[in-house]
């Protein structure tokens, strides 16, 4: 009883019933939401005078002095900046700028943690604009002000070295002050690497080795190529394009192609930097931005995981190129056409195939330019010899290349008997093997080896060369292999790398040496030959030829 008065009094009543008013009344302010409650301070700031008087009676309010009443507003203005307890930055625009020993956190980069070879988005928001990578994690994020991703994670696992992608400015956030300091360079250069004239030209001379982070040694300009899921057919023709030298002098200079919008030949360029790259943190490359670039452009003609045909995409790869850096306009010259490009004159028998040589009354000849030759293997065995194993049968390439001699016929269905002769030759040939035919139920692979040299191919033996051709000599510059069944199976590539004279056989990520007979007893499936540059005598030769006959005429 005793404690019962004592509690009602502390309340303010002798009953407890001021007690049970105050917390009705507090219940119904619950109830009645925000508006009930703005409406009662709006009440209570228009009472007059003689009421807030009456309360003082009460004693239950009592007025402030001014001063007091600004302290105490004040202390509320600190309370609730303690309880926000976020860190505002500057403006993204404005940001301080430190060197590098003025920066605590400069020493937290971890480099080998990087890897700029993957799409460049935002880890959360999955978004390409304004994106900064951590340079001590490596993962992407967006922003760098109040609550952006890359803020949020600089506060939650104390990581504050972030670069911006698209420049490679260095920021240290949550302070959000920019860092300038040369140690940073290295990674800017392995974020976007940059040649001049003058490191072109030194490629093919000096025989380059470089060291990665983990102290593995590679080749620039011949680095294992990352297979993440089942392109490695594409792998094989991206080592090809790396090692013909007026196709990466091309594309190791961004100048040559900077009015070119085409975002394939944006990632072709960057490819080929990042495998020449003689700085890299660690010694291979993926070809995950240039396959996003290659499905976007071919329509998911040609992804990542499903195993496409090399020749078919190299002829799809060349062309879309040379569209790409013309702007449209096929029979505009380009870097591509300049390289590959041949003329074939095609005459096609009257009255057979279903084009025009059909309803004509003569042969119809044309002309056509070429970026890459079909051969025709011979069939192969149907029986097996004594020892009950199949006879694996070798052909002369000199014999399948008389197709192109102009008297021949090769007989098509659709296309009709025709003729083919070389008019122009081309700087690069490229040659494909046809390997495998279709038919209604199931693909069917040739296993007949090809025997072709791989220095010094005179096509004078072979076919007639234009008149006028100063040098008809080639030399084996790549051969693409197919191991497996057909549909099935991987690809492999013998690159020659010209500073050393040296064979590699090149499979994804394995770099190894062989020797050039391994290369000649391939299953040879696309090969890339290149023209030798005709000597000052040869060039004299040729001049008294052409003079010859022009006086016999």
């Amino acid at each position: 009883m005793a404690e019962s008065s004592l509690m009602a009094h502390f309340l303010g009543g002798s009953d407890g019933s001021d007690a049970v008013g105050v917390k009705r009344e507090r219940e119904e302010d619950e109830q009645a939401g925000p508006e009930a409650k703005r409406g009662n301070r709006t009440q209570q700031q228009e009472e007059p005078p003689h009421a807030s008087s009456s309360q003082q009676q009460d004693g239950h309010n009592h007025p402030q002095h001014p001063q007091q009443q600004q302290g105490d507003e004040k202390q509320d203005e600190d309370d609730d900046d303690e309880n926000e307890g976020v860190h505002m930055p500057r403006s993204s625009s404005r940001a301080a700028v430190k060197k590098g020993t003025e920066c605590p956190y400069l020493d937290t980069v971890s480099r080998q943690n990087l890897d700029f070879d993957f799409e460049k988005c935002c880890s959360v928001t999955l978004t390409h604009v304004n994106v900064y990578v951590c340079l001590v994690c490596g993962k992407y994020y967006q922003g760098r002000s109040l609550h952006t991703q890359a803020y949020t994670h600089s506060l939650e696992t104390g990581h504050h070295m972030f670069m911006k992608l698209d420049n490679g400015k260095v920021y240290c956030l949550p302070d959000n002050y920019e860092v300038v300091d040369r140690s940073l360079d290295d990674v800017r250069h392995v974020l976007d690497p940059r040649f001049t004239p003058a490191d072109v030209a030194k490629l093919d001379k000096d025989v380059t080795w470089a060291r990665s982070l983990d102290g593995t040694e590679y080749m620039p300009g011949l680095v294992g190529l990352n297979n993440m899921k089942r392109h490695d057919y594409a792998n094989a023709i991206v080592q090809i394009l790396a090692r013909i030298p007026a196709i990466r002098d091309f594309f190791l200079i961004p100048d040559n192609y900077k009015g070119c919008k085409s975002l394939l030949v944006s990632r072709c360029g960057e490819l080929l930097r990042k495998i020449w790259n003689t700085r890299n943190f660690k010694g291979q490359v993926s070809l995950h931005e240039f396959m996003q670039a290659v499905i976007l452009a071919s329509k998911k003609r040609f992804t990542l995981d499903t195993q496409s045909d090399p020749v078919e995409f190299a002829s799809w790869l060349l062309n879309a190129l040379h569209a790409d850096l013309t702007g449209g306009k096929i029979k505009k010259q380009s870097i591509i056409t300049k390289c590959f490009q041949g003329e074939l004159e095609v005459t096609t028998e009257k009255g057979t195939g279903k084009g025009k040589a059909a309803t004509a009354a003569a042969d119809v000849t044309e002309r056509m330019p070429f970026l890459l030759l079909g051969l025709d293997l011979p069939p192969a065995p149907l029986f097996k010899d004594t020892l009950e194993k199949n006879i694996i049968p070798q052909v002369p390439i000199f014999n399948i290349m008389r197709k192109f001699d102009g008297s021949t016929v090769t007989d098509d269905i659709r296309l009709g008997r025709r003729k083919f002769r070389i008019t122009r030759l081309p700087q690069y040939l490229c040659l494909h093997m046809k390997r495998f035919t279709k038919n209604n139920f199931f693909v069917e692979k040739n296993p007949t080896i090809v025997n072709f040299p791989v220095k010094n191919m005179e096509l004078r033996d072979i076919i007639p060369v234009p008149e006028g051709t100063p040098s008809s000599k080639y030399d084996l510059v790549a051969n693409v292999v197919h191991d497996g069944r057909a549909g099935e199976g991987t690809y492999r590539v013998h690159i020659h790398r010209k500073a050393e004279e040296i064979w590699y056989e090149v499979q994804d990520l394995r770099v190894i040496d062989i020797l050039p007979q391994m290369v000649a007893l391939s299953e040879a499936y696309f090969q890339v030959y290149q023209l030798q540059q005709p000597s000052a005598v040869d060039t004299k030769a040729s001049q008294q030829q052409q003079q010859q006959q022009q006086q016999q005429q």
